[in-house]
């Protein structure tokens, strides 16, 4: 089958679908999008809540307290704490539905539901770590999300396996970090970016086994380096010691000079390690993967997906939150051990599973909720093998004939993804802001819910502007105090206006060395999404002219599909020209 292009429901701009798509469409039996693929990525990051959270009462029998939950009470949603959701005093089968034909799927699905108990957090094995979310053995850590084995870490999303440590995004195996965007494997880096393997350095962009380094670039296994100077080890010293680093005023000079820095620059196309034929951003060890972006440990045929680790093949358009999974297609926080889920959420260990959202160690479901170690389930009521597989077939052809329109009058027939004004969440709650960031009036405009947050909710204390620069000016009594943010007055989507300190956090200050933050954790998060390049691709041609590199003594012409937009000003190379300058 040749190419073809498609005119996107949403968004209404064309689209082309691939020879190898059709191939992958017609591997899983379901027929070829109507939506872009932006568009896909968009509806199911409106279903993904990492960092919002409410309180709201639980309605367990026997519990009355209140929770800590990703959902909020206006959704009017019956909402379990996760003690009560795990345990064997209800079963998810008692609220199971005959299928009616009548009926769009997706409708019957939503009352299923909106009449179920769902999860308050998803924060497994967790140990003093009650405001964690989407979260999996965490100990002592406090607002941290997307997170995996993390011990005494606050305010960060997309970590694992970090220890002391605080206001991180996408940091890996580091201890003592603070700050960081995109590092892994370091100790005691702070206000970096795109690093690993690092020691004991400040201000780092694109740097590679560093150690005592401050304010460098493009380093590789180096020690001693200020602004990228080489200097002995005494001079690094006595040149350090002249910044106050525990000042909130030498640390804003710092990063404008750093920022300056990171302008000039090398910037490599896209971050490929061990990639083989593959296009996309923050990549190791994938093969044959397209448009896909911070993927890690083997990834293999795969498209249109963002967020896989470790064992992932046959995917499109999955993520975020997918590992050791094959077979899978529109799901995401879906996988070790899945086979063949389509269309899935918070779906693990379990094989031949569509429409459906947290299930365990399942088999053959087909729009389901909460089921765990069942198989032949349609909406929650189980069949023969027999019955199921007949049945199944005859509601994916309703689904064609009945389907569900959207306010938009955009249709949901067998095929799509669960329409985004069903979520539960309301656009700007989800990690669709975070990277598809728009406006209250666009996201109206498009079809999406909006909530509006509540700013200055609790009464300020103190404003931000007057918090003492000095760390060492700071006493335990700030842990009392309501802080202004420094940006409460601005028009922010992410601003709540209002934050504290608390002790553990403080202590992590201390220890690591740093002023105290003027900005919410929301606004501080906002920041760091802005220093990632967006997961689009653009093609572009190297920048490099300098002579002696393989093209001689004329401009490069090498060309590539990067994250770097056109218009960026940032310098741009293809990988032969920045291995040529960098390593």
């Amino acid at each position: 089958m040749k190419n073809e292009t498609k005119n996107c429901q949403n968004c209404k701009k064309d689209f082309v679908i691939e020879q190898e798509d059709f191939s992958f469409y017609e591997k899983i039996k379901v027929p070829p999008p109507t939506f872009c693929p932006e568009c896909r990525t968009v509806r199911r990051l409106c279903w993904r809540n990492e960092m919002s959270l409410f309180k709201i009462k639980c309605d367990a029998p026997g519990h009355d307290e209140m929770l800590i939950s990703f959902l909020h009470p206006e959704e009017k949603l019956v909402v379990y704490d996760s003690s009560a959701w795990w345990s064997d005093s209800w079963d998810a089968l008692s609220y199971g539905k005959e299928y009616d034909f009548s009926k769009p799927f997706f409708e019957q699905w939503k009352n299923l539901r909106d009449n179920i108990p769902l999860q308050a957090l998803s924060n497994i094995h967790a140990t003093n770590s009650d405001y964690c979310n989407v979260a999996e053995e965490s100990r002592e850590s406090y607002m941290c999300s997307g997170s995996w084995k993390i011990e005494r870490t606050f305010y960060s999303n997309r970590i694992s396996e970090t220890k002391d440590s605080g206001d991180l995004y996408v940091v890996f195996r580091s201890e003592l970090c603070y700050d960081d965007v995109i590092c892994s494997d370091s100790y005691h880096l702070l206000y970096s970016f795109n690093c690993k393997s690092c020691v004991d350095s400040y201000f780092l962009y694109d740097c590679i086994g560093c150690m005592n380094c401050f304010g460098c670039s493009n380093l590789r296994s180096k020690s001693h380096c200020m602004w990228n100077e080489q200097l002995s080890r005494e001079e690094y010293n006595r040149r350090l010691a002249e910044y106050d680093l525990k000042d909130y005023k030498t640390i804003l000079e710092l990063k404008k000079k750093f920022r300056e820095m990171y302008m000039k620059s090398l910037h490599r196309f896209a971050v490929q390690i061990k990639v083989v034929n593959s296009t996309g951003d923050n990549l190791e060890g994938t093969k044959n993967c397209k448009i896909f972006f911070d993927a890690t440990q083997k990834i293999e045929d795969a498209k249109y997906s963002h967020w896989l680790k470790e064992n992932v093949k046959d995917a499109y358009d999955s993520g975020p939150g997918i590992g050791q999974a094959e077979l899978i297609y529109e799901v995401f926080d879906t996988g070790v051990g899945n086979f063949c889920n389509l269309f899935t959420s918070v779906v693990y260990s379990s094989n031949d599973v569509e429409y459906s959202f947290n299930c365990h160690g399942c088999s053959n479901l087909f729009g389901c909720i909460g089921v765990r170690n069942k198989k032949y389930c349609i909406l929650n009521r189980e069949y023969t093998k027999e019955e199921y597989e007949k049945l199944v077939p005859k509601i994916k052809k309703q689904m064609e004939e009945v389907p569900y329109i959207d306010k938009r009058g955009i249709i949901y027939k067998y095929g799509e993804f669960f329409p985004a004004e069903f979520s539960t969440f309301c656009y700007n709650e989800t990690q669709a802001q975070d990277y598809f960031p728009i406006s209250k009036e666009q996201a109206m405009k498009m079809g999406y819910r909006w909530r509006d947050r509540k700013k200055n909710e609790y009464q300020t204390t103190i404003e931000s502007k007057d918090l003492p620069d000095s760390l060492d000016d700071v006493d335990d009594s700030i842990t009392k105090e309501i802080i202004g943010c420094e940006n409460k007055e601005k028009q922010s989507n992410y601003c709540r206006g209002a934050y504290k300190i608390t002790i553990d956090e403080l202590n992590l200050y201390r220890k690591l060395g740093v002023p105290l933050p003027r900005l919410c954790f929301f606004c501080r998060h906002e920041n760091r999404l802005k220093m990632r390049n967006p997961m689009k691709l653009w093609h572009r041609q190297c920048m490099c002219d300098r002579m002696g590199h393989l093209h001689g003594e004329e401009k490069c012409e090498v060309g590539f599909k990067t994250s770097y937009a056109p218009d960026r000003p940032e310098i741009v190379y293809c990988e032969k020209c920045y291995q040529q300058e960098v390593y």
